[in-house]
């Protein structure tokens, strides 16, 4: 596997970036390619044709309800190319984050790889800013359970299907510092004894965490409440080397109990710092001296944990991780420097197709709060024609088969 450096992969960007309507043509052209025999692109005659001129003709805009009937024929065992160009062998659940219920979406390789290229991006731009050593990361990641569907097909959370991947975790080896948590805690099968695990393998390591970790805000917003109450708990555990009694999942003992030795010097200080703690403000910069930054997802509906999130944070930078929808990776933070609210993203130009909707506030709704408007749509821009300042809803063609899915409404920034 080639390695590639932080200033060679900003570079790649900056190339992709400055050319970004041709690499959107061609993006488009290897998704058609790759998708050509698919049932759902032969039912409007595309007709192997791989312009954009043709696609917009012919394929109509959608969102999830309109291909649901699909990949539930992929989830029962249909295993024609209903979607994509070869069979799905594994679904992904989305979060239910926008529209309070999860949804089934394709899973492949295609979406794995360009998962590793938002990273692999936003981290060289992250690490120029910030630069860390060979410590480790303290990470809140949780594998959930890997469900049968009736078809036989594998389904999961996204953040499951990555951190089972053995690609992924080989690429994301080569950009981030280590877990302090064995495999084990990730992929336990109780949401709090792995938490408490994190939080405690976390402590072992303290001086050596590099920064802290979790997809979502509201994630580690809850695994430092929780960090309040258990405190001196982990800290008997530290002390005595052996782990709580509330732990009792034998692979995650077994993992944990590995790294714990009795360290009274180790617990006696976590005791008293915590013990010093007002109101536990700036808890994570005290108890992980060495921490240089606070990543995750910050923006959208994770923006009301910003302030708690704050008050745990100290003088430590908020840093906001990448903007997606459920259906693919849309932008990569490469101004790390932002606060969460003024974060801005660059659009990837070849790890989907991209189009904007335009939306218009009608007149005398300009002043009113932006989630109870109706604004008026225009028809589709490409990436390279929308202009700064105007609100659009972003839509996805991505290589998963998901012909055109809406993400939610984004104000256009300019990006170098």
């Amino acid at each position: 596997m080639t390695i590639c450096s932080n200033d060679e992969i900003i570079e790649e960007f900056e190339l992709l970036t400055r050319d970004a309507g041709h690499v959107q043509q061609d993006t488009l052209r290897k998704i058609l390619e790759l998708n050509a025999d698919s049932e759902y692109l032969n039912r409007f005659n595309l007709e192997r044709r791989t312009d954009s001129k043709s696609f917009k003709s012919c394929i109509p805009l959608c969102v999830h309800s309109d291909i649901e009937s699909y990949i539930q024929r992929i989830a029962d065992g249909d295993n024609s190319l209903v979607l994509t160009g070869k069979p799905i062998t594994s679904l992904s659940v989305s979060s239910g984050t926008t529209q309070g219920k999860s949804k089934l979406l394709p899973f492949n390789d295609e979406l794995l790889e360009s998962t590793i290229q938002i990273f692999q991006t936003s981290y060289a731009f992250r690490n120029r800013e910030y630069p860390i050593g060979n410590g480790k990361t303290l990470q809140f990641v949780y594998g959930s359970k890997q469900v049968l569907t009736q078809g036989g097909i594998l389904a999961t959370t996204a953040t499951t299907n990555l951190y089972r991947s053995w690609r992924f975790m080989e690429a994301m080896k080569d950009i981030m510092s280590q877990c302090c948590s064995p495999d084990e805690v990730i992929f336990g099968p109780d949401f709090h004894q792995s938490l408490y695990c994190h939080l405690l393998c976390g402590l072992i390591y303290s001086d050596e965490v590099q920064f802290v970790f979790s997809p979502f805000a509201h994630s580690l917003v809850h695994a430092f409440n929780t960090l309040e109450e258990v405190w001196e708990d982990l800290c008997a555990d530290i002390r005595h080397g052996v782990l709580s009694k509330r732990i009792t999942t034998p692979s995650i003992r077994q993992a944990v109990s590995k790294i714990l030795r009795p360290n009274p010097e180790l617990a006696s200080s976590i005791y008293n710092k915590c013990q010093n703690l007002s109101s536990w403000y700036g808890g994570i910069p005290a108890l992980w001296p060495n921490a240089k930054y606070i990543y995750g997802i910050m923006t959208g509906s994770m923006e009301p944990y910003l302030k708690k999130l704050r008050h745990y944070a100290g003088h430590l930078p908020l840093m906001s991780a990448d903007y997606g929808a459920s259906e693919g990776w849309v932008g990569s933070n490469v101004n790390p420097t932002l606060p969460p609210e003024e974060v801005t993203y660059a659009v990837l130009p070849n790890i989907a197709y991209f189009e904007f909707i335009p939306l218009e506030k009608p007149k005398g709704e300009e002043m009113e709060n932006s989630s109870s408007i109706h604004y008026i749509e225009s028809e589709p821009v490409g990436l390279t024609e929308v202009e700064v300042g105007k609100i659009y809803e972003v839509v996805i063609t991505n290589f998963a088969g998901m012909s055109l899915s809406q993400a939610t409404p984004k104000n256009c920034s300019s990006n170098s």
